[in-house]
């Protein structure tokens, strides 16, 4: 591959993924309070525990994908019937744990806590 082609397809991988974390922080930005500060502050967490992680949109919420695959992800509690945010991993995730483990978690709120846990399991979820 000749050197300005390598460049292109990297230019490329670079804005796809500057776009992704644009429509990640899009998203998050529509949430109403209290999910809204939440979810900044899960987007931050994710971020520095799983720098690998690549932002996107899934299915209309914010996702974080290794390789393509989303590892984890959250919604926020807003919609009807709705009472808290959810954050949650998919079967790519390296979470498991013998022969039964929680995949998702229900936030009412977001003390340090809670960040610390979330910042270890997206550590272990990536591997």
């Amino acid at each position: 591959m000749s050197e300005t082609k390598s460049i292109e397809k990297r230019t490329k991988k670079s804005v796809k993924v500057n776009d992704g974390e644009a429509d990640v922080l899009a998203k998050i930005g529509a949430m109403p309070e209290p999910y809204r500060a939440m979810g900044e502050r899960l987007h931050a967490i994710i971020r520095a525990n799983g720098p690998t992680l690549s932002p996107k949109t899934w299915y209309g919420m914010p996702g974080y994908a290794l390789e393509g695959a989303v590892v984890c992800f959250f919604r926020s509690g807003h919609g009807p019937g709705e009472r808290y945010l959810t954050f949650g991993f998919n079967p790519s995730a390296k979470l498991d744990d013998g022969a039964f483990w929680p995949i998702a978690y229900a936030l009412t709120a977001l003390n340090d806590a809670d960040a610390e846990r979330i910042g270890a399991l997206v550590r272990r979820a990536v591997g």
